[in-house]
C-alpha cells in the first residue's frame, strides 16, 4: 500500500495498520542505515520551525540527509515573511512550489492543517501549539512496542502537563486506539482539556472514570491517580464489574510512565500567590522504588526541567534517550512513505482502525468563529482564506468542534437557512437549547455567537430565544408556524 502524497496533521491521519507497517519499515531501515542513502535522492524537504526545537527539527533533517535528500529551512518567524504579515496559506503555496515535502512547527493550533490545505505537497505536523505532535507519538508508540512487544492491554501512566502537552494529546488518542489502559495524574491546573476528554470518551470505546469515582478505590494505592481510561479489551468479566477491574489493574502496577514538563511558554498569568511548582508530579528514584513501578518504562518527550531526576539516566528502565534516538529511523520511514519511494503492506483489518467519526460539518463564513485564541482560524492574517468549519458532535446540547484546533463551543443561538419556506416574517432565530437544534437539518443550520450578530444578519428573535422548559415542543411548533 502506498501513502504517497498523504499528509500527517493528526495521529488519526494514520490507521493502526499503517502505523504498524511504518514500524516494520523503521525496523528494516534501522538494521541497514547506511543502505538508505539515495532512497530520497533528488527530493527536497522544507523544514519550517517557528517555535524552538532541537530533537524534532534535527531528527527530521538528519533523516532526510540519511535518505540522500536535501533540506531547506526557516527556523524563526522573525526571519520569514510571516513577520511582514504574510498569511500561512500564501507561505504554504510558495514553499510547496520549492519543496517536495514540508515539515512545520508553529505556535498556532491548526496551522499545520492550513499548510496541508494549500501547499500542494505532503505536510507533516511537527507540533502546532497545544494541539498535536503526531510524529512524537510515533516515537513513543514504537518505543513501547519495541520494549514490551505490544501496546494492547498495557497500563500507561501519563503525568505532568496534560493540558498544554501536544505530545500527550496525540498519545492519548493513539493509546486508546491500540487498546491500552491509561492512568492520568496531572499537576494541579494542568488537567486534560474538556474537549480532549469528550473526544476520548465519545469516539473510542473505553470508559473514563475521574477522581471522584476513584476516591475509595485509590485510598491505599501505591501511586497517585486522578482518572483512568479503561480499555474495552479488558477481560469480559472485569469489564462487567468496572470497580473490581480498576482494583485489579492498579494492583498489577504500571507498564510505562510518561512524564512531561510544564509548558511554561503556553501558560497564562497565574492567580496571585500560586506557584506552578506546587504539587507538580516528580519522577525520581524514590518513586521508582515503589512496588507499582518496579518494571515500569520511564518515558519523556524531552526537554526536561525539574520533573525528571537526572539520577535516573543510568537506570535501565529509562527510555527517554532511546525515544529521541529512534526519532531518526521513524522519520526516515515516514518521509520515504509520504514521498512515495517506499510502500508498506497492511491488512484490511488494520486499515479499519482509523478514527473517522461521521459527524456533519458546519461551514459558513458568517455568524460564529472558534473561541480558542490560539486557533489559526481566527488570526487576522488567515481569516481572508479560512471559512470557519466545525463538526457537529452533539445536538443536545448543541456542541461544535473546530476542525482546525478541535476546541469545542456550545453556541447560544441558531436559525434555519430555508427561513421556513421563504417567508421573511419567519426569518427568526432561536435558542440553541430549544428543540430547533434537533429539528433543523445540518445543511440548513445557521449558528450565531450572539443575538446582536443574528439581528445584524436580518433575523428576529422567536419565542424560543429563552428556555423552553415550560412549553411542549408540539405547542411551540404550532405557535411558531
Amino acid at each position: 500500500m502506498t501513502l504517497a502524497d498523504r499528509s500527517l496533521v493528526t495521529i488519526d491521519d494514520l490507521s493502526n495498520g499503517e502505523i504498524e507497517g511504518l514500524f516494520s519499515l523503521t525496523d528494516g531501515m534501522s538494521e541497514s542505515m547506511s543502505d538508505q542513502f539515495g532512497v530520497c535522492r533528488g527530493k527536497i524537504m522544507a523544514s519550517l520551525f517557528f517555535e524552538p526545537s532541537t530533537r524534532t527539527r534535527l531528527s527530521f533533517e538528519t533523516a532526510m540527509h540519511r535518505l540522500g535528500g536535501d533540506v531547506i529551512s526557516a527556523v524563526d518567524i522573525k526571519g520569514s515573511s510571516l513577520a511582514k504579515g504574510e498569511s500561512i496559506a500564501d507561505m504554504a503555496k510558495i514553499v510547496g512550489s520549492y519543496a517536495d515535502i514540508i515539515v512545520i512547527r508553529h505556535p498556532w493550533e491548526g496551522a499545520a492543517k492550513i499548510v496541508a490545505n494549500y501547499a500542494g505537497v505532503p505536510v507533516i505536523n511537527a507540533g502546532d501549539g497545544s494541539h498535536e505532535h503526531p510524529t512524537q507519538t510515533l516515537c513513543d508508540l514504537y518505543t513501547i512496542k519495541k520494549e514490551r512487544g505490544t501496546i494492547k492491554g498495557l497500563k500507561i501512566a501519563l503525568w505532568g502537563d496534560l493540558k498544554h502537552g501536544r505530545t500527550i494529546h496525540s498519545l492519548i488518542y493513539a493509546l486508546a486506539r491500540f487498546g491500552a489502559t491509561i492512568l492520568f495524574h496531572p499537576g494541579p491546573g494542568f488537567e486534560l482539556p474538556e474537549h480532549v476528554i469528550r473526544k476520548l470518551t465519545t469516539e473510542y470505546e473505553g470508559e473514563l472514570k475521574k477522581y471522584e469515582a476513584l476516591e475509595q478505590l485509590t485510598a491505599g494505592a501505591t501511586f497517585p491517580l486522578d482518572a483512568i481510561y479503561m480499555t474495552p479489551v479488558s477481560p469480559h468479566q472485569l469489564a462487567m464489574m468496572p470497580d473490581v477491574s480498576i482494583q485489579v489493574e492498579m494492583e498489577k502496577g504500571v507498564d510505562a510512565l510518561y512524564i512531561t514538563r510544564r509548558q511554561t511558554e503556553r501558560l497564562s498569568a497565574l492567580p496571585e500567590g500560586q506557584d506552578i511548582t506546587d504539587d507538580y508530579p516528580i519522577v525520581n528514584k524514590e518513586l521508582l522504588n515503589r512496588k507499582a513501578f518496579k518494571k515500569t518504562l520511564v518515558m519523556h518527550p524531552l526537554p526536561r526541567v525539574d520533573e525528571l531526576a537526572h539520577e535516573l539516566d543510568a537506570d535501565p528502565r529509562s527510555m527517554y534517550f532511546k525515544q529521541a534516538a529512534r526519532g531518526v529511523p521513524i522519520r526516515m520511514a515516514l518521509l520515504s512513505l509520504l514521498l512515495g519511494v517506499k510502500d508498506i503492506s497492511i491488512s484490511a483489518e488494520g486499515n479499519s482502525s482509523i478514527n473517522k467519526s461521521d459527524y456533519p460539518v458546519y461551514s459558513r463564513d458568517t455568524g460564529i468563529s472558534c473561541s480558542n485564541p490560539k486557533c489559526v482560524s481566527i488570526q487576522k492574517t488567515e481569516v481572508k482564506y479560512i471559512t470557519p468549519e466545525f463538526k457537529i458532535v452533539n445536538d443536545n446540547p448543541l456542541t461544535l468542534r473546530c476542525i482546525y484546533c478541535e476546541h469545542e463551543i456550545q453556541p447560544k443561538y441558531i436559525a434555519s437557512a430555508d427561513w421556513h419556506e421563504g417567508r421573511l416574517n419567519s426569518k427568526k432565530y432561536h435558542s440553541a437549547s430549544s428543540h430547533w437544534a434537533r429539528i433543523i437539518k445540518p445543511e440548513n443550520l445557521i449558528i450565531f455567537d450572539s443575538e446582536s450578530v443574528a439581528k445584524t444578519h436580518g433575523f428576529k428573535p422567536s419565542h424560543y430565544t429563552e428556555s423552553e422548559q415550560h412549553i411542549s415542543g408540539t405547542e411551540k411548533i404550532i405557535n411558531e408556524e
